[in-house]
């Protein structure tokens, strides 16, 4: 049996910290950087990678395409 291992890469130079990312993640895997970018906005990061499942939700809402979004699957033990 196979489970699914994601992660989000986000690209925070064009990332304009709108969070609608925050609020599509079921699993609240997204958070705000208290750092900010080149043009002074807080950006998108992952704040629990191990719970990302690739959903790719973030990907999908984000208004300017700057999440991409990676699946592995992951063989579980029985």
């Amino acid at each position: 049996m196979a489970k699914v291992k994601g992660a989000i890469e986000v690209d925070r130079e064009k990332c304009k910290g709108c969070e609608i990312c925050v609020g599509a993640c079921p699993t609240q895997v997204i958070g705000m950087s208290e750092d900010v970018n080149g043009k002074g906005y807080q950006y998108a990061y992952m704040i629990q990678a191990d719970a990302c499942t690739g959903c790719s939700n973030c990907a999908i809402v984000c208004p300017d395409g700057v999440i991409t979004v990676y699946r592995k699957k992951i063989k579980v033990e029985v």
